[in-house]
């Protein structure tokens, strides 16, 4: 091996033993709740968009889990997401993913939406977990106990597997969506209010997946 080479290697490892020490900051809740059996990840996207489904991910891990650069959804790339969502599908002890549609998040309201998509979540589960770890939120309606922590996508790995599967479900349903109705640049803005998603909305009106309580601002709706 050249001495280029050796140092090439010695970057590759500190980079991977820091990205460890990063990793083992991310578990401290599941360190602290170790012993409480089956612990399970609870995030949600997509509470903000002018169209769309509110989407839940449910994750439990392995105790012993490794998933190399696991952390927030809004801190990676389009690229790193897919990889992970793939990774962390494989290796979990279960997945779970609920999605509640525009009509009855105008029925009920964002937030209640967004918790009807977390119950779907855990009730997809194919394991019972013991505890559940919520990004911020209190579920109510289920009969687990709970722990809420603030910003948990950034501080508890299963937190943050739960916000790659959720954001990267949702992304690929807004994809989907651009080809069943075009021009509203689905794809990219995934449903969100960017400027161009609001001139199409303005041009073309509102189409069967925009949410009717977000777009009255910016066109009548009935």
């Amino acid at each position: 091996m050249t001495k280029a080479e050796l140092l090439r290697e010695q970057k590759r490892q500190e980079k991977l033993k820091a990205e460890r020490e990063r990793l083992e900051t991310m578990k401290e809740y599941e360190y602290l709740y170790q012993d409480r059996g089956n612990l399970c990840g609870i995030d949600e996207v997509g509470r903000g968009p002018l169209a769309g489904p509110v989407v839940a991910g449910a994750v439990i891990l392995p105790k012993d889990c490794e998933i190399l650069y696991l952390n927030d959804s809004k801190k990676l790339s389009e690229k790193k997401r897919e990889l992970l969502y793939d990774e962390i599908m494989e290796k979990a002890v279960a997945v779970g993913i609920g999605a509640v549609g525009p009509e009855r998040i105008d029925e009920i309201n964002i937030l209640q939406a967004t918790y009807e998509a977390m119950r779907f979540a855990v009730s997809n589960l194919k394991v019972r977990p013991d505890l559940l770890l919520n990004d911020a939120v209190t579920i109510p309606g289920v009969e687990l106990p709970q722990v809420p922590i603030i910003k948990g996508d950034a501080k508890s790995i299963s937190i943050a597997a739960a916000s790659i599967i959720a954001k990267v479900t949702r992304d690929r349903m807004m994809a989907e969506y651009e080809s069943l109705y075009p021009g509203y640049g689905f794809a990219s803005n995934k449903g969100y209010g960017a400027a161009k998603h609001i001139a199409a909305l303005k041009e073309l009106g509102p189409c069967v997946i925009h949410r009717r309580t977000f777009i009255k601002n910016f066109v009548s709706v009935s």
